[in-house]
């Protein structure tokens, strides 16, 4: 090997030694009623903690909502209403203990991997509010993928799913849809996109990475609000024109947010007479 070469290569073996994912991961998912983060509920969650050189540590729940689960969601996730109410456990009780499980894995020095984190951490955040009147503490640095992902192949054509990113970046997704298998496939995703980004990604430090992440999802949220106004402006229906602009607004006004979106106080949770 030249000179030049060796050079090279011990550069590689250095970045990879510093790298975040060779420490301790956390990966969080949680499979819900719906997509709206204040009034949608969760119906299972999963912790994963991940050490090198020993098996993962997997903590799962299954919770009964307390409110129908649509058939849309239900046959994403496969848990129906009836199978929640039978199996699942008090929801309160479930949001306490997801909660409780994260602040012992996730701390400054082990980042929390989370797909589309905006949208489970919000939706826990909610879910805290709704059944204990408080919200949900950030213990450390988050990893969010599709965030990452859309920031170094910004122009790349094709879905930004969980399932669309591990069949591009060749990375094992078992069980989709699954808290689990999510949740464990988003570490995966993760310690993939640190080993072939590792200038931009692998060797930054995590608090540095936390904060990158959130000007990329700002950046990222409005483009796509300005392009929802721009279909707006084209559409020749005023009622449809309205709906985008709105929707654009609704999508902008997260765009300052993350992690976590702006908290909106949830409807009280109601319990059934008799």
């Amino acid at each position: 090997m030249s000179t030049v070469g060796m050079i090279g290569y011990l550069r590689c073996m250095i970045r990879s030694a510093m790298s975040w994912s060779d420490g301790p991961l956390t990966a969080f998912d949680l499979e819900t009623t719906g997509v709206d983060t204040a009034t949608d509920r969760i119906v299972t969650a999963t912790v994963v903690a991940i050490n090198p050189g020993v098996e993962p540590v997997v903590s799962s729940w299954l919770a009964d909502p307390g409110v129908e689960i649509p058939a849309a969601a239900a046959e994403v996730h496969g848990i129906t209403t009836d199978h929640a109410r039978e199996h699942g456990r008090d929801a309160a009780t479930v949001v306490a203990e997801v909660a409780a499980r994260l602040a012992e894995v996730w701390n400054p020095a082990t980042p929390l991997c989370i797909y589309n984190a905006s949208f489970d951490l919000s939706l826990l955040d909610a879910e805290l509010r709704r059944h204990h009147g408080r919200g949900l503490t950030l213990s450390g640095p988050v990893v969010d993928p599709m965030c990452i992902d859309k920031h170094l192949d910004r122009f790349r054509k094709g879905k930004r799913t969980l399932g669309a990113l591990c069949e591009h970046h060749q990375v094992r997704l078992e069980d989709a849809h699954s808290s689990t298998g999510d949740a464990l496939a988003c570490a995966r995703l993760a310690w993939r996109l640190a080993r072939r980004y590792p200038d931009q990604v692998g060797t930054v430090d995590l608090g540095e990475l936390h904060e990158l992440q959130s000007g990329w999802y700002r950046t990222q949220t409005t483009g796509f609000a300005d392009y929802l106004d721009r279909l707006a402006g084209k559409e020749a229906d005023p009622t449809e024109a309205e709906q985008l602009r709105i929707r654009a607004a609704d999508v902008r006004a997260t765009a300052e947010h993350w992690p976590l979106r702006m908290a909106v106080e949830p409807a009280e949770v109601s319990v059934p007479a008799g």
